[in-house]
C-alpha cells in the first residue's frame, strides 16, 4: 500500500515539472560502502535530474551516526555519477528528518528556487507528507518509484571522501536519548522562520524557536 501511495504521489506532482530543486534527505555513510537506502536516494536524484524533472539537487544532513557529513557524501557520489557540481547543494545542519525537509526548504528559498519537491524513499515520504501538510509548506513530492528504480544501472562509483568528515564528531545517540531523538524526528528542535508559521497555535507553541521576519530583513 505504501509503495502504491508513493507512486500515486509521484504521478500527481511530476506533471508540474521542472522543479527548481528537489530535496534529498541524508542517510549515514558507514565509511566503507553505500547501503541500500543511500544508494537508492542518490540514484533517484540522478534520475530526476537527467530526466529534466529537477534542475538542482539539495542533499541534506549533518554528521549524525558516523563522522561523515551525510549531505557531502551524497553530493560527492552524485557529482561522480554525472550531476554537475554547480547543480548540487548541501544543507549540513539537519540532524533529524523533519529538519532535513525544513532547513533545505529554507535554503532553496534563499537561493531563489520557487518550485521545490521532496525526493525520498516511500517509507520516509509517507510521514514527511504529514509534516509538510501540518505546516502547509509549499513542497511537492517526487518519491522513489521502485519499478523505475529497478530499471536503473545503480553502479557505485569510486569517490574521494576526504573532505566529507566533520570535526569533533560525537554520535547523535550519545548526545540525545531515545525520547530526545524522537522529539527531533517530530520537529521538536526546528528553529522556524516567522513567515512559515501560519497557525496561531504553532506561533504560541514555538514562540522560543521562531526567527522574526524583522530579524531576517536586517541580515546582510
Amino acid at each position: 500500500m505504501m509503495f502504491r501511495s508513493s507512486e500515486k504521489a509521484f504521478m500527481q506532482d511530476i506533471v508540474h515539472h521542472p522543479y527548481d530543486a528537489v530535496i534529498v534527505p541524508g542517510f549515514p555513510y558507514n565509511g566503507q560502502n553505500w547501503e541500500r537506502v543511500l544508494k537508492m536516494r542518490i540514484h533517484w536524484a540522478k534520475f530526476l535530474y537527467e530526466k529534466g524533472y529537477a534542475q538542482n539537487i539539495i542533499f541534506s544532513g549533518s554528521a549524525v551516526a558516523t563522522p561523515y557529513i551525510e549531505s557531502r557524501v551524497m553530493a560527492a557520489y552524485a557529482e561522480e555519477l554525472g550531476i554537475p557540481a554547480g547543480n548540487l547543494f548541501t544543507e549540513e545542519k539537519a540532524e533529524h528528518s523533519t529538519e532535513n525537509v525544513y532547513y533545505s526548504f529554507c535554503m532553496a528559498r534563499d537561493l531563489g528556487f520557487r518550485k521545490v519537491a521532496l525526493a525520498t524513499d516511500p517509507y520516509q515520504n509517507s510521514y514527511m507528507r504529514k509534516f509538510v501538510s501540518k505546516f502547509d509548506l509549499p513542497i511537492a513530492f517526487l518519491p522513489t518509484v521502485l519499478d523505475t528504480l529497478r530499471s536503473l544501472d545503480m553502479q557505485e562509483p569510486r569517490v574521494d571522501l576526504h573532505n566529507t568528515m566533520g570535526k569533533s564528531f560525537v554520535k547523535l545517540s550519545h548526545r540525545e536519548n531515545f525520547f530526545q531523538r524522537f522529539r527531533g524526528t517530530l520537529g521538536g528542535y526546528i528553529v522556524w522562520h516567522e513567515k512559515d508559521i501560519k497557525k496561531k497555535k504553532f506561533a504560541k507553541r514555538f514562540k522560543n524557536r521562531i526567527i522574526p521576519s524583522s530579524a531576517l530583513s536586517r541580515e546582510p
